[in-house]
């Protein structure tokens, strides 16, 4: 047990103590005054501590045996989603919240990115060095990742949803795909993302007039303000015209620590956790924003080095469907208050409040940790079998 945590990429393990001293510092920042919130940093302690003790229990956990029994995590992660379109309760216009105690709730949507990262890991992996086909590769890959995305999109959870193209895409570069299927790719979503930001755009009323019908109002809430700001209500433009606002007032070095007057007043909704990056940005400006992305730079680095260093070929898809997880995850949360991105509700990792979001994404990291620990022992064993 000792000579594995030897192998441990400590300066990941110190950025991740430097996240937990961030977010508690933020959410105490914001919630110490709120009586409904209060007590909410001292929570978003004991979420670190178990989270901490699962990164290091999945460490010593050989990441080759979620590649084996990847099938059945999928399985299991389709009936959650299919449960919780039933069962869930909402929370800011997603359903997807599974209550097990009366303080304590359940994203299953949340699990699911890192169970599709591993299923897809596990599928990519049974293709050896050969290069993907189209129909018989791709396509059925593809349906893979659609199923859940549906199951999602149901749940009105947009933000996730999105994390799972993400993912496949990533998945899909690194799983060595035709580049000439790449580029077809490349064109035809870019074509659909342009067709439906200028159809979205030019026939407005018409399209918001179908997502109320079918009970998809929530959605042109969050795409409104990104899209078409002059039309959205007032409602629906509050928050990031708040954000916008705050960020702004933060200029180069903040308006000091529990002094953002924006956050603080509470003109800011949910500044604790999806909007936490607002909080971080008027308080310690420019500075102490770049300093937080440095951060998840020298994560993603860390995490890509350790990549190339692996022998075996499942660790490397793993890694990179978390890397493509974390990357999404950070550009869409701060894409979102600064305008070049739809506000979907989604965390910033290992800052915002919350207990499920921190333990997927420290297990991901603890995955990662596992790989660079057991990744090099495909290749002692041919070494000792080449000995023999």
């Amino acid at each position: 047990m000792l000579q594995k945590f030897k192998k441990v990429d400590y300066v990941v393990v110190f950025i991740l103590l430097m996240f937990m001293g961030i977010s508690i510092a933020a959410i105490y920042s914001v919630t110490n005054d709120v009586p409904k919130f209060s007590g909410s940093s001292n929570k978003m302690i004991v979420f670190y501590i178990i989270s901490f003790v699962a990164f290091f229990g999945v460490i010593l956990f050989d990441y080759k045996l979620l590649i084996k029994y990847a099938l059945y995590l999928y399985l299991f992660g389709i009936a959650l989603l299919g449960i919780v379109n039933f069962i869930g309760g909402e929370v800011n216009g997603a359903q997807g919240w599974i209550k097990i105690t009366s303080s304590l709730t359940f994203q299953p949507a949340e699990l699911f990115k890192l169970i599709l990262i591993i299923f897809l890991s596990y599928v990519l992996n049974r293709k050896k060095k050969a290069k993907l086909s189209f129909w018989r590769d791709v396509v059925p890959i593809g349906l893979l990742t659609f199923v859940p995305f549906v199951l999602v999109m149901l749940l009105n959870d947009l933000g996730n949803a999105l994390s799972y193209v993400l993912i496949l895409l990533g998945l899909l570069w690194i799983g060595n795909v035709k580049f000439l299927h790449a580029l077809i790719g490349f064109v035809v979503l870019s074509a659909v993302a342009i067709g439906g930001i200028f159809s979205y755009i030019h026939f407005h009323d018409n399209i918001t007039k179908f997502l109320t019908d079918i009970h998809r109002q929530h959605w042109t809430e969050r795409i409104d303000p990104w899209l078409v700001p002059d039309e959205a209500t007032p409602k629906a433009v509050y928050h990031t015209k708040n954000a916008k606002l705050a960020i702004a007032s933060g200029g180069m070095v903040g308006e000091g620590y529990m002094k953002g007057s924006s956050v603080q007043s509470g003109r800011v909704p949910y500044s604790y956790s999806d909007s936490i990056f607002v909080e971080i940005a008027e308080e310690f400006g420019f500075v102490g924003s770049s300093i937080l992305l440095l951060l998840y730079f020298i994560l993603i680095h860390r995490m890509i080095l350790i990549c190339l260093e692996c022998r075996d070929r499942a660790g490397p898809f793993l890694i990179v469907g978390i890397v493509a997880m974390l990357l999404y995850q950070i550009f869409e949360n701060i894409g979102a208050f600064i305008g070049i991105m739809p506000l979907t509700g989604i965390t910033l990792p290992f800052i915002s409040y919350g207990g499920t979001s921190l333990l997927i994404n420290m297990i991901s990291v603890g995955i990662v940790m596992s790989v660079r620990v057991h990744g090099h022992e495909v290749e002692d064993d041919v070494v000792a079998k080449s000995k023999k």
